[in-house]
């Protein structure tokens, strides 16, 4: 699976995602959840429009995006 993560440059590069592509299929992000910081990536916690929530991290910038969860909501 090929995944892509555009994000919100505010104050520090790549802020928070605003978009994911999973594959061809993009999605926006409505909310971010949760997100924690830690010395190596950053975690978010994000509900997509397709109303499920998706747990992305981020390596040290320079790195690519994982998908560590996903969770489908009713």
């Amino acid at each position: 699976m090929e995944l892509r993560v555009e994000c919100h440059a505010g104050g520090k590069v790549d802020e928070r995602p605003v978009r994911v592509q999973l594959d061809e299929r993009p999605y926006l992000v409505e909310k971010v959840i949760d997100q924690s910081y830690g010395p190596d990536d950053t975690v978010f916690k994000v509900r997509a429009d397709d109303h499920n929530l998706y747990i992305l991290r981020r390596p040290t910038p320079g790195h690519e995006w994982g998908l560590e969860s996903f969770q489908r909501l009713k």
